[in-house]
């Protein structure tokens, strides 16, 4: 079994950005709702848990190749059988004051509730597109973030070294249901009859 542990604190991504810089002075006492009337108002990626705001990176090219690769098949798979699927920027709510930026989520019901107008109260099945400068944050912050937030899938697109982890929910903990590399295919446990090659997403970077 595989157990996944927060990080002990927040860590800021690219400290020398003109955008974190601007928001230090008052890190910690951000509110929840300046949080989301500044992300309705902004191109950036921006999470937030307990008053601090992070910056996240503009993604590069061949994360948003693998990316909109992706975003086609869960929606050629979950569309005809009534779910959606959407990719970022969407805020999704992990708890009262925290939320994240899934690279794609996916709701199997269109009319699932959790589907609210400003933000997701939450997702069936979340992917994050692992990336160069902070692979930590995909691999080991987001599955404690994404358990909490009672997500029952997960899936770990590392471009990295061609990997696609699958990750299911236990209980309040993620476990393996997979490691599929290069000549296999990725399989969903939560969407019955999915998988995606793994040469297919991989060569799309």
């Amino acid at each position: 079994m595989t157990v996944y542990v927060r990080a002990p604190e927040l860590r800021i991504v690219d400290p020398d950005d003109d955008t974190v810089l601007s928001l230090a002075p008052i890190q910690g006492l951000w509110t929840e709702e300046q949080y989301l009337a500044m992300t309705d108002h902004s191109t950036r990626l921006l999470e937030f848990d307990s008053g601090y705001i992070e910056v996240l990176p503009m993604p590069i090219p061949e994360h948003q190749k693998i990316l909109a690769l992706l975003y086609a098949l869960f929606v050629a798979f979950v569309r005809p059988r009534g779910g959606i699927t959407l990719f970022s920027p969407l805020r999704v709510q992990i708890r009262p004051r925290k939320f994240c930026e899934p690279d794609l989520v996916v709701l199997r019901d269109a009319n699932d509730p959790r589907q609210q107008k400003r933000y997701w109260l939450g997702a069936d099945l979340a992917v994050e597109i692992v990336s160069d400068d902070d692979p930590e944050r995909d691999t080991k912050v987001k599955p404690v973030d994404y358990a909490e937030a009672g997500i029952p899938e997960y899936w770990i697109v590392n471009p990295l070294d061609d990997t696609i982890t699958v990750l299911v929910l236990e209980g309040d903990l993620y476990t393996e249901y997979g490691v599929f590399r290069r000549s296999e295919r990725a399989v969903s446990r939560l969407l019955t009859g999915f998988s995606v090659d793994v040469d297919v997403v991989f060569d799309a970077k």
